[in-house]
């Protein structure tokens, strides 16, 4: 049977916290060999408009999935399918919005867990949107944040999102008037914008700080300027062949110092203890996710578990007997 699961019923099934410990357990299983990863891949139509295809494949579990989703007029639609390798059936058609949210999330969660100091308890977040949302809960869920800052371009959009965390967090979220004050004093930041020129800069970072960027997955677009990149003394990943097609942050600011990217690690490595996230509370620290289709996959799995269990979704009637 296939079940379709709408984005209502992602979003009851599969909390933060599930999240985070399904993207760090993918991630163990990734730096063991147990995962294939098939990096992303894009149509691009004319004025701005694109397709994108991506998959990966649990060896131990028997499970592959595919996310496809669109970006037209500014949108994005997402669609993640669940297969089974045990009997070849497709297992769930799943409403992949809110599922990209969370894992996109949880996967700065994962990072934020290794690679921030062990007492940060501030954050600063540049971007007010709905993947913003995700980042403020993700790095809450690993760390005991006590505030947080958030900026974006729009100040009533900004507003709403520090009144509306503050709410939901249980701890104040101001919003601030440049991607500077957001930034300073910040333990932990979090860049989740859809830029294509850089919104934090090197010379407003201390030591000690942690970065997620997630928002730039694209040649053409960053969000950090050559400094904020160069000066970090640890880059992590989450696809080192992804991130050299892809995250322009890092090509981009590599551009000067190619052998830069020799001293960078991947997040399932950092996971299972096989690479450093941090080895001082001084050290300026870099997430540069992109977003990968083992997250999807580990996300889909949980998702499927839990709508089974709560008897959520419908079945769809594929592949049916005509007689």
């Amino acid at each position: 049977m296939v079940l379709h699961i709408s984005e209502a019923e992602v979003r009851s099934a599969f909390t933060m916290p599930m999240a985070v410990e399904a993207v760090e357990e993918i991630s163990r299983r990734q730096a063991a060999g147990e995962v294939i990863l098939h990096p992303r891949r894009r149509f691009e139509f004319p004025e701005g408009r694109f397709f994108h295809y991506m998959a990966a494949a649990d060896l131990a579990a028997d499970r592959v999935a595919t996310k496809q989703y669109t970006y037209v007029n500014g949108k994005l639609k997402f669609v993640v399918s669940l297969y089974s390798m045990e009997t070849g059936d497709l297992l769930a058609l799943i409403e992949g919005d809110r599922l990209s949210q969370r894992r996109t999330g949880a996967a700065s969660g994962v990072a934020t867990k290794y690679m921030a100091r062990a007492n940060a308890k501030s954050a600063g977040i540049i971007g007010s949107g709905w993947q913003a949302e995700a980042q403020l809960e993700a790095i809450a869920a690993v760390r005991k944040l006590e505030s947080a800052k958030v900026y974006g371009r729009d100040a009533e959009r900004r507003e709403k999102f520090a009144s509306e965390m503050t709410a939901r967090m249980g701890f104040p979220v101001k919003a601030v008037e440049s991607s500077g004050e957001a930034v300073r004093g910040a333990d932990i930041v979090c860049v989740a914008t859809t830029a294509s020129k850089p919104v934090l800069f090197g010379d407003e970072l201390i030591a000690g700080v942690h970065v997620n960027a997630i928002g730039a997955n694209h040649m053409r677009k960053r969000e950090l300027d050559d400094m904020a990149v160069l000066q970090a003394d640890v880059i992590v990943v989450d696809s080192i062949e992804q991130s050299k097609q892809e995250a322009g942050d890092l090509v981009l600011g590599f551009a000067s110092d190619s052998a830069r990217w020799e001293r960078v690690n991947e997040l399932p490595q950092v996971v299972s203890g096989k690479a450093a996230g941090r080895t001082s509370d001084s050290q300026l620290t870099l997430f540069k996710s992109n977003g990968i289709a083992a997250w999807d996959l580990a996300a889909a799995m949980r998702i499927h578990t839990e709508a089974t269990k709560q008897k959520l979704g419908r079945p769809l009637p594929l592949w049916q007997p005509t007689s």
